[in-house]
């Protein structure tokens, strides 16, 4: 059964350059949101097992959506991608519940080998 994948960014070339970044032999189905908002509701809709989430959105950001995703004690594996390199960002996603933190431009290695030391694949 193909893993449900939602990509959460603002930017809709942001969302198809991560897309792009997935391994191609990966058993996925992806679903997109621009914004916190969506990415709730799509979890909701049990389209967010895993989750690709970018920070800096308006309306709700991805700091707030972690905060959500604590707080109603839901079940998500969070990559956070972000442009925001300052390590508080990391330290904060991180205690917020993200897994991992990838800086963008994203790419497949990297995305590769965090899936892998998480044995995801």
């Amino acid at each position: 059964m193909a893993l449900p994948v939602l990509v959460v960014d603002d930017s809709g070339m942001s969302r198809k350059l991560t897309i792009r970044a997935l391994p191609k032999d990966w058993d996925i189905e992806i679903s997109q949101a621009a914004d916190g908002f969506e990415a709730i509701e799509a979890y909701h809709q049990g389209k967010a097992h895993m989750m690709f989430l970018d920070l800096t959105m308006p309306g709700m950001d991805g700091f707030e959506v972690l905060e959500t995703l604590q707080k109603e004690g839901l079940d998500c594996f969070v990559i956070v991608v972000s442009a925001d390199v300052q390590p508080e960002a990391e330290i904060r996603a991180k205690e917020l519940g993200a897994m991992a933190f990838i800086r963008k431009p994203i790419n497949t290695e990297i995305v590769t080998k965090i899936l892998t030391e998480f044995g995801i694949i």
